[in-house]
């Protein structure tokens, strides 16, 4: 459903990726990157798309503003939370766009990111090459309000993991709950009911379960 007063921010942004969709320059806007909290006490093997490898694979970092969260206003969430990558982070750093951070700095800001509920998302440009990656939150992430507003669920790419729950263990507690911002998980009756269609893998549901029942697993190919 679209915004009752035009939003030019979004309706600039909109265009733009229905250019690249349409050119089949980008798969998609953005991708779901799940918290590396999620699975890494599974010792698991991380894929090239979790949050802290994508910067630890990157060999310039930078460290922004928000841009959504500086346009809206809409939360008290820190602005600087969004990274920019390699050339990217280069120019903006010569620019004076963004400064220069190292590893354990991000890793601050993604243990940040998870307690505040942010969701990451990595971002593309045309030639399929991620230059950005930020922890958005639902009521001033441009992507996450045109998935919302103009039910542009096409603009999102899913993790590659998802979300299982022993409801057996599960107690009700609903802590999960507000922190999926995907409506997987709501309470009706006293009950908690999860719709694994509609989880996007982020992960954050995992990080706050007192009772450890839910967990992220890799989709099978």
């Amino acid at each position: 459903m679209k915004p009752n007063n035009k939003d030019l921010f979004l309706e600039k942004r909109l265009e733009k990726y229905d250019k690249w969709l349409e050119a089949g320059e980008i798969p998609s806007a953005s991708k779901v990157v799940p918290v590396r909290e999620s699975i890494e006490a599974k010792q698991w093997v991380m894929p090239s798309e979790q949050a802290l490898d994508i910067l630890r694979a990157a060999e310039t970092i930078a460290l922004t503003d928000c841009e959504c969260r500086t346009h809206y206003k809409r939360c008290d969430n820190l602005l600087e939370v969004c990274f920019l990558l390699d050339e990217v982070a280069v120019i903006n750093i010569e620019k004076g766009r963004g400064r220069k951070i190292f590893l354990e700095e991000a890793k601050d800001v993604l243990r940040y990111a998870n307690e505040k509920g942010l969701v990451h998302l990595s971002f593309y440009m045309p030639g399929n090459k991620i230059y950005a990656f930020c922890s958005c939150c639902y009521c001033c992430c441009h992507d996450l309000q045109m998935m919302r507003l103009y039910d542009r669920t096409d603009l999102i790419a899913r993790s590659s993991y998802i979300a299982e729950t022993d409801m057996a263990a599960c107690t009700g507690c609903g802590e999960c709950i507000d922190r999926c911002l995907f409506d997987a998980r709501v309470r009706q009756e006293d009950e908690i009911h999860y719709n694994p269609e509609l989880c996007y893998g982020c992960g954050l549901c995992i990080t706050v379960c007192p009772e450890e029942a839910t967990e992220l697993k890799q989709k099978e190919i």
